[in-house]
């Protein structure tokens, strides 16, 4: 069996775990059914588990192995270095000049492999990542929006940067690096909460060239509750931040890049930077009130909201992502307006919690990789409040997000006392996105029994007779 003239090289599949419980069977089908030769292939479970996964894996791996499949279930005493350190002693256990990585949601196709090795015939070519797809993208608004900013990552900003030859990442799953990349990078580092993006960086200032595969989708689970979407945006903001502060320094002065190419690294390295501008934004917006009753100010105001125009490249960007799941009608366009303003919201929502990772991130305060708990709704029905990985801490009260959705409703106050209502749609997203914030994990926590019993009684009621 062969790929463009050549013969099929090896391949291993790492698949990185700390506590999947609710997945890892759905994983280990998924994986053990790819479609390639077995004499090419093993697996490597990289699990750092403490409880029951580890034993799910081990009742999964006799029954594998008896269908020919080489898997090795490899633990480590200790869980240093997280993600990057499991896959670090993984990359140099691993058996296959090539290396496929699947986080614990992901469900690869079966024909996965043979789709992406092909792009592997030329020898510049180091890692090949594909598409991200949802699972469970109509579950919710909240698992709604996280689909939306998504897709305009991976429909648009992936494609594009490849498409015009600037860097890109590999997303941390779905795609196959070439081991000898890796290797030459300096394999994985710990330094950072976004190893994949660091990698990434690495491999490319030495020369490697990266692939986007954005005709291959793999369908993996979104976040389904407020605070495993805080977790991972925390997660996110923070190692993009650290990133930047480890790489933009080299990046800038790299020979082997245009100016064209350094320019679209500067934003890409810096683009959690908008989360701190939306906050400022936000926060400064208040007392500005203030000195909108003087008419000079009023006029500065009316001048600089021109500046706002800036904002239709942010809605063509999300309009182009969005319109690729199907084609355009007047129901679809009404459909976007919707996840827009939704965007909108939640993004001016989590301000502060993102601000507070990047400025973290810049100011290279460490902090422990926490993972992203999973739910698989489709099979397990876990409700949010019985997830075992849902920490107490998921529990408490945002203080911080209460404190600001006061400050911008009297914002709001403040503005029908002076009546200027130039930034009133401001302050009512702002109130709505920290609202929402606040709000959703306490109705979340509610025991889903209890909304079913409230909700056929508020159908009983409807259904009586008219008193």
């Amino acid at each position: 069996m062969a790929f463009s003239g050549f013969p099929l090289p090896s391949i291993t599949v790492q698949l990185p775990l700390y506590n999947e419980r609710y997945v890892v069977e759905r994983l280990l089908a998924a994986v053990t059914a790819l479609d390639y030769p077995r004499h090419l292939l093993d697996i490597q479970v990289l699990d750092d588990s403490s409880d029951e996964t580890t034993s799910l894996i081990d009742n999964q791996l006799a029954l594998i192995r008896q269908r020919g499949i080489s898997i090795a279930h490899i633990r480590r005493a200790e869980r240093t270095g997280f993600k990057a350190g499991a896959l670090a002693q993984g990359t140099r256990q691993a058996q296959g000049d090539f290396i496929a990585i699947f986080d614990a949601d992901f469900l690869p196709a079966p024909d996965f492999l043979l789709r992406l090795i092909p792009y592997f015939t030329h020898p510049e070519i180091g890692l090949v990542q594909a598409r991200w797809d949802h699972l469970n993208l109509t579950d919710s608004w909240l698992t709604r929006f996280q689909g939306f900013f998504l897709d305009a990552h991976l429909f648009v900003e992936q494609w594009g940067r490849h498409s015009a030859n600037h860097l890109i990442n590999f997303n941390g799953t779905a795609g196959i690096w070439r081991k000898a990349c890796i290797e030459d990078a300096g394999g994985w580092h710990a330094d950072t909460l976004t190893e994949d993006l660091d990698l990434s960086y690495r491999a490319q200032l030495r020369g490697w060239k990266f692939q986007y595969a954005g005709e291959v989708g793999v369908p993996a689970e979104l976040p389904l509750s407020m605070q495993a979407l805080k977790t991972q945006q925390f997660r996110w903001m923070k190692g993009i931040a650290e990133c930047a502060r480890k790489h933009l320094g080299s990046t800038l002065q790299s020979s082997r890049l245009q100016i064209s190419n350094k320019a679209y690294a500067l934003f890409h390295l810096l683009s959690s930077l908008p989360f701190c501008c939306l906050f400022i934004l936000g926060l400064s917006s208040v007392p500005l009130l203030w000195f909108l009753q003087q008419p000079v100010y009023q006029l500065w105001v009316e001048r600089i909201s021109g500046l706002t125009l800036l904002s239709v490249a942010s809605v063509f960007l999300y309009w182009v992502g969005f319109m690729h799941r199907q084609p355009f009608s007047k129901t679809r366009l009404l459909s976007f307006l919707g996840h827009y303003l939704l965007f909108m919201v939640l993004s001016m929502g989590l301000s502060y919690h993102n601000t507070k990772a990047v400025v973290e991130g810049f100011a290279g305060r460490k902090s422990s990789f926490i993972r992203t708990p999973k739910f698989n709704r489709g099979t397990q029905q876990t409700s949010w409040h019985t997830n075992v990985y849902v920490s107490k801490q998921s529990r408490e009260l945002p203080w911080a997000e209460i404190l600001l959705c006061l400050y911008f409703l009297g914002g709001i106050g403040l503005a029908f006392h002076l009546h200027i209502f130039n930034l009133l749609p401001l302050h009512l997203l702002l109130v709505v996105g920290m609202g929402l914030v606040v709000c959703y994990p306490a109705w979340q926590a509610v025991p889903e029994k209890a909304k079913k019993n409230k909700q056929a009684s508020l159908d009983t009621r409807e259904l009586s007779p008219a008193e």
